[in-house]
């Protein structure tokens, strides 16, 4: 007997090394298929230059998902679209914008999302500006103004340079007299537009009512030919956003006396309602089918440029960390799941219905890993306020290759986030949840949202880091004999308003939306 005893020790010595020798071995495969076979730019040309921006209730948003499924189930991995509700469906056409008067020249712009288009002769029509408002009946007299006319409601911007570059090149004293300038030039359109009575978003509404032709607006992104895109919030009549120059080119026209004349083409169309969905993939488990690994990307996009950095990065990332995981590990231990989520822009709406209509997924969740902020190498991953989130994350961290984790700093508990993406709604719902962060490479002002969110912004040598990341975490996690832990952490006090933290409730989605979103 004491023989025995003696041998189980040496046993669990010899198997130890064996274990990291051959998850040692799976990483060396993963990161050999990653270089040497990558579907990296394959993929981004055929979703970005080929399908396009996705946005929600369009046409190619439904490509987007259809591509989705056949790409997984050619590298042989079970995919589905799953329904999860209805949204306003639109497809954008050819807009083209044209300055008449008092020279002709074609401006840079489009309609916004959602936006409603004009007949094929487009419209043609003079332009005005907001008044200087003493209050709002003031306003309600000079409103009929606007008939038949395209009406500017954006501020001018005083320069077109992102502030680095006034901070590189100008005097001090310069610098800091444009930053005066502008502050107070922001002040006082703030003021007036309060005077009118109505705030950004009802305004709109009030000039369509009055019955302005279409509304013209740039809204800036602080960088060099960047305009953030969002939605549109009228019924009849489009709205346009002009590019900050072209924009600043026909307010000065106008406030000037130089009667500038606008024309616009838009040709989109309504689509009625149409469903909605998730791309679901499956790697079926082995050992514990009913324990998952989920790998999670939000699909959806706005459509200012082709939704590259946010989230087709993401997207690649995670599809690309499926088909090295089905090749190397074709036989998981636990389930893993590739979700590509729709209409996260809305308010995380597809991850949210997947959480409510799939509660042995959130119960047998062993952890989810989600990308979604840009093109950059992964830099920082948090615990998410999971209390022992650093002993499986940090074993699992250990077996990515060291060029990899060289980069990335960890935040054990952390705090469950503010609810930015998809992780969000699984976190909500207690289930260990974890987000992938990424360099910026001037996301925020260059491609976040913007018509610069183009392919030609990927970084592709950052988005293979990413894949092989996510595939190594994936694996380790599916293979762990341990079940993650999902006790809370205690959060912290916010120190900006010294009040507890809370953690996040669970929020359902909005399974019919899309009205004047």
């Amino acid at each position: 007997m004491k023989r025995i005893f003696l041998l189980v020790p040496a046993l669990l010595l010899l198997t130890a090394p064996l274990r990291a020798q051959d998850a040692a071995q799976v990483v060396a495969q993963i990161e050999k298929e990653a270089i040497e076979s990558s579907q990296l730019q394959t993929m981004a040309h055929q979703l970005m230059d080929v399908i396009g921006p996705r946005l929600v209730g369009t046409p190619q948003m439904q490509k987007a998902h259809e591509w989705a499924v056949n790409t997984f189930k050619g590298w042989g991995i079970a995919a589905a679209n799953e329904t999860w509700g209805t949204w306003r469906g639109w497809q954008r056409g050819i807009c083209h914008i044209d300055l008449m008067e008092p020279r002709e020249v074609t401006l840079h712009g489009r309609q916004l999302a959602w936006s409603p288009g004009t007949s094929s002769k487009g419209i043609t029509a003079g332009l005005v500006t907001l008044p200087e408002a003493a209050d709002s009946l003031a306003f309600a007299r000079w409103l009929p103004q606007v008939k038949g006319k395209w009406v500017c409601v954006s501020m001018p911007q005083p320069t077109g340079r992102p502030d680095d570059n006034w901070e590189e090149f100008a005097t001090a004293e310069s610098f800091e007299k444009m930053k005066r300038e502008r502050e107070a030039q922001n002040k006082a359109w703030d003021d007036n537009l309060r005077r009118t009575g109505y705030d950004s978003r009802s305004l709109n509404t009030a000039l369509e009512a009055a019955g302005a032709a279409g509304i013209l607006q740039s809204r800036w992104s602080n960088a060099f030919g960047a305009n953030k895109i969002f939605s549109a919030n009228t019924e009849k009549i489009p709205v346009i956003d002009l590019a900050q120059e072209d924009y600043g080119l026909v307010y000065r026209l106008a406030v000037n006396g130089d009667q500038p004349i606008i024309k616009v083409v838009a040709e989109s169309e309504e689509l009625g309602r149409v469903p909605t969905f998730n791309t679901v993939a499956r790697i079926q488990g082995t050992e514990l089918p009913d324990e998952y690994v989920v790998l999670s990307a939000h699909f959806d996009s706005w459509d200012g440029g082709t939704g590259a950095t946010d989230n087709g990065t993401g997207t690649i990332t995670m599809m690309e960390a499926a088909r090295l995981l089905k090749k190397v590990l074709p036989n998981p231990k636990r389930t893993i799941l590739i979700g590509l989520w729709g209409s996260e822009e809305q308010g995380l709406n597809g991850s949210r219905a997947f959480v409510e209509d799939h509660p042995e997924v959130v119960s047998g969740l062993q952890a989810l890993f989600n990308q979604d902020n840009g093109t950059g190498r992964v830099v920082q991953i948090s615990g998410q306020g999971f209390l022992h989130a650093y002993d499986y994350l940090g074993r699992w961290l250990e077996a990515v290759p060291d060029t990899i984790t060289r980069h990335i700093e960890t935040t054990f508990p952390g705090n469950p986030g503010r609810g930015g993406s998809d992780y969000a709604s699984f976190v909500a719902a207690g289930a260990p949840a974890f987000s992938l962060s990424s360099l910026s490479w001037s996301y925020w002002n260059y491609t976040w949202h913007t018509n610069l969110d183009t392919y030609d912004k990927i970084v592709f040598d950052d988005v293979q880091n990413n894949a092989i990341l996510t595939a190594v975490l994936a694996y380790m996690a599916s293979e762990d004999p341990q079940r993650t832990s999902r006790e809370k952490a205690v959060l912290s006090k916010d120190p900006r308003t010294g009040e507890q933290r809370q953690w996040p409730e669970p929020r359902s989605p909005e399974r019919e939306g899309g009205k004047n979103d």
